[in-house]
């Protein structure tokens, strides 16, 4: 088994370098939640080719990307942050990374400009798991779990190099699986 840390709320998932779901091809997935009932989080690094303008075009502000947070369920909107003092009612799922919050205050900030995608990400859709679907792919090794990240890496735009930058950070055991090629039948 690849990784040695268990899954839980506030971690992130790290793909394998050859997963077979192109959904979750070199994903970097914080998860909100993880419990008997199921896992749940949001792809950090599948920017999509809209901007929240497009979405919600009532939000004057339309510079702010949207990522594909998963396959299910994409019509919904969610979004984490890391400015519990500026939006009330989020729930810290790492530290300083919180997960919901005042939708209203949201977009009364994102209006005015005093909300940038340095402190929020959107995402269309989440990723998620039925009970124990997470614990049998991570047997699998179809994922590897860390809880070593600084929010400023969830919080960037850096969608290219994000997988890449995780597996590294995981230390020299990981690091070789950073380079290997996207298509193991071109190497």
């Amino acid at each position: 088994m690849l990784s040695q840390i268990p899954a839980a709320a506030g971690r992130l998932l790290i793909s394998q370098p050859f997963m077979p779901d192109p959904n979750f091809k070199r994903s970097v997935i914080i998860l909100t939640e993880y419990s008997a009932g199921g896992a749940m989080g949001f792809i950090l690094n599948h920017q999509t080719d809209y901007l929240l303008g497009d979405i919600l075009p009532d939000v004057s502000y339309s510079e702010i990307p949207v990522y594909m947070g998963g396959p299910v369920a994409e019509n919904t909107l969610h979004y984490i942050h890391r400015c519990p003092e500026k939006i009330d009612g989020g729930i810290e799922i790492a530290e300083g990374i919180f997960w919901g919050g005042d939708f209203d205050k949201i977009k009364e900030l994102i209006t005015s400009y005093q909300l940038t995608e340095a402190e929020i990400k959107f995402f269309t859709g989440y990723s998620g798991w039925t009970p124990d679907q997470l614990d049998n792919e991570l047997r699998e090794d179809a994922w590897i779990v860390t809880n070593k990240f600084e929010a400023d890496a969830v919080f960037a735009n850096n969608e290219h190099n994000l997988w890449k930058e995780t597996v590294i950070s995981l230390g020299q055991r990981y690091a070789h699986i950073a380079n290997f090629p996207e298509n193991p039948l071109l190497n």
